[in-house]
């Protein structure tokens, strides 16, 4: 069996009920074999970036898993589709969205994966709750390029536990 590596999955959805969708989530993320969360950030409220519809919700998790990053890809587009994940265009509104972030320290460059995620530097949907968990994973000058986007913390009640 593989090491175990620490990956980063950014949530997030805009239809249907968010916050339980993201709970749901984090929840079957918890039940995928030889995986389990680590941490959660609190979930953040946010305005859509390159796309329209409501505001999102949006967290990142630290997961520990010893699924390959393709293996585990495959599981959270299979959690996606189980919360009625459409894909009518590119950036639609979504019931829910799993995005592997980062996989240990791995460089993949595939048809089907790239980590890290191509544009997790141009979002502070993604910067900022990443950088609660994992600050050193997130640099000032990153957080700062995104300063302009509308993000903020929900409230507790809101959050995971």
């Amino acid at each position: 069996m593989r090491e175990p590596v620490t990956a980063w999955v950014g949530l997030g959805a805009n239809l249907g009920e968010p916050v339980p969708a993201l709970q749901r989530a984090l929840q079957g993320i918890a039940q995928l074999p030889h995986t389990r969360v680590l941490r959660c950030s609190r979930f953040y409220g946010s305005a859509p970036v390159d796309a329209g519809g409501p505001d999102y919700v949006n967290a990142v998790a630290a997961v520990e898993t010893r699924l390959d990053a393709c293996a585990l890809l495959a599981a959270l587009q299979t959690l996606e589709n189980e919360a009625g994940r459409e894909r009518p265009y590119r950036n639609a509104p979504r019931t829910l969205d799993l995005d592997l972030l980062l996989y240990g320290d791995a460089r993949i460059d595939s048809p089907r994966l790239t980590v890290p995620h191509p544009r997790m530097l141009e979002r502070a949907f993604v910067l900022q709750p990443l950088a609660e968990i994992a600050p050193e994973r997130v640099s000032a000058q990153a957080l700062a390029a995104v300063a302009g986007q509308r993000i903020a913390p929900l409230p507790p009640a809101s959050s995971p536990s």
